[in-house]
């Protein structure tokens, strides 16, 4: 920490006087950092390889939207993630319906093709976006299934997670992927891609702040689902999004499919206590 401590104050031309263990830190170490100026900072140190260069990727993708807001990126370095601290602040009565607005904007936001130009990460568990095969590109099915999913579920097969209710509810499940997801016809849209309530901040002015994203090209819905997981949102924040920017028919049909990823990705990063949930959601389909 004293040698990133002096990269830090040469880069911010100032010295660090005070710094504050933050919380959050289950895949790095967090830390806020006070100056001689007066001035707060963020600095995350640890995490594995390349993370940081991903992440200060993901904020910049998603801040030249110009829609949600994000930290700025000050230093991104192999050992290190310099950003602006954010004041957070009490949530207002419109804050998630301002925040869902912002979101339905954020996803109008495209690109020709699914995934992004690099992998990166979901969690502590490596996501691959880079096309496994050129029809990946724009068949959204075929990106999922292979990119998402299978992956996930090899992953569980090498930790050893898969019984034997899960390898014939997977089995079945890709033989009916294109059924359940074959009608999807949306462009890609820009995905924070682990958007839970504990990646999302209010700051001092009420506006929703993005924090920890895996962002990718995909199904706008994705991130929708993902809200869910743990509680959901406000029913502010979804009416909101629904106005702003309707679902295409059969989403809540398709809400559990995109929830499998995250639970499968869960199950492979907290052990077997996401086994019954992936097992649940697997065979929802079936």
């Amino acid at each position: 920490m004293t040698e990133i401590r002096s990269t830090i104050e040469s880069i911010l031309s100032q010295k660090i006087i005070r710094i504050q263990t933050a919380g959050g830190g289950c895949i790095a170490d967090n830390y806020i950092l006070y100056t001689e100026k007066r001035d707060c900072f963020f600095l995350k140190t640890g995490g594995k390889k390349g993370m940081f260069s991903y992440e200060a990727n993901g904020l910049l993708e998603i801040s030249k939207s110009n829609t949600i807001r994000v930290p700025h990126v000050i230093k991104e370095d192999p050992g290190f993630l310099l950003m602006e601290f954010i004041q957070t602040g009490p949530k207002k009565e419109d804050f998630f319906t301002h925040f869902g607005q912002l979101l339905a904007q954020m996803h109008q936001c495209r690109q020709p093709v699914f995934g992004f130009f690099e992998d990166n990460y979901i969690g502590a568990t490596r996501q691959i976006n880079l096309l496994l095969q050129e029809s990946h590109a724009t068949d959204w099915c075929e990106f999922y299934f292979t990119n998402r999913l299978l992956y996930q579920y090899k992953l569980a097969e090498q930790n050893g997670y898969v019984s034997s209710r899960l390898k014939t509810a997977f089995r079945k499940l890709e033989s009916k992927i294109n059924h359940i997801l074959g009608d999807v016809q949306e462009a890609p849209s820009l995905l924070h891609g682990d958007l839970w309530s504990g990646n999302y901040l209010c700051d001092t002015q009420n506006n929703p702040v993005l924090i920890d994203p895996a962002v990718y090209y995909g199904h706008r819905e994705t991130d929708l689902a993902m809200t869910k997981l743990f509680g959901g949102f406000s029913p502010d924040f979804y009416d909101a999004y629904h106005t702003s920017y309707p679902l295409a028919e059969g989403w809540e049909y398709r809400e559990n499919i995109y929830k499998l990823y995250h639970i499968l990705n869960h199950l492979n990063l907290f052990g077997r206590g996401y086994l019954s949930e992936a097992e649940n959601l697997a065979e929802y389909y079936l």
